[in-house]
């Protein structure tokens, strides 16, 4: 092998290793792909959309309520979700017909506005208050969603982060899609 030869195979292994240097902490810390399996997210989301994860902002902020996140589902942790947070850590939700009320730890309870839903949906009267880091988490296409209403409270450590952009399809490439507009 000549000297060019071996300074481009050298080259080669140096950008694969610089590259993987900078890409594998990336992925694993930052950001992470996630593809939407299933219609509990629509019409927010459909199945197939391929969507970027935001990993490193709860590392610093606390989720909020309407925030869309991928956690791991409680049931089956090998199993990944994505949902809507309804409800924060010491919060009461309360279902009553078609309203949802949050009841804070330190403020009047108020009625929660989903301008996000599409249709309207008829709740079976309940109530769950959070403990200190769980959050309660629902689908925006309530009929079609497995979420806090039949597993309880969602941990804080599940939560893997937030949809921070959809790739795909190239039509709907937006940052944030889903949140909404202030």
């Amino acid at each position: 092998m000549d000297n060019n030869s071996k300074q481009t195979v050298f080259d080669i292994i140096r950008f694969a290793i610089i590259t993987l240097i900078i890409v594998l902490p990336i992925r694993a810390f930052v950001a992470q792909p996630f593809i939407v399996s299933g219609e509990s997210m629509d019409p927010t989301y459909a199945n197939g959309e391929y969507l970027i994860i935001d990993e490193l902002s709860y590392h610093f902020n606390l989720p909020t309520r309407g925030e869309i996140i991928v956690f791991r589902y409680p049931k089956n942790p090998a199993k990944f979700f994505i949902k809507r947070i309804i409800g924060l850590p010491g919060e009461t939700v309360t279902f009553s017909n078609s309203q949802i009320t949050i009841t804070p730890t330190d403020s009047e309870p108020f009625l929660l506005e989903e301008t996000y839903l599409t249709k309207s949906f008829s709740y079976t009267p309940n109530e769950i208050t959070l403990n200190d880091k769980e959050y309660f988490v629902m689908g925006d296409n309530r009929e079609a969603s497995l979420d806090s209403r039949m597993w309880g409270a969602l941990e804080e450590s599940l939560i893997k982060g937030r949809v921070l952009v959809r790739l795909l399809p190239v039509s709907k490439i937006t940052t944030w899609p889903g949140y909404p507009q202030e």
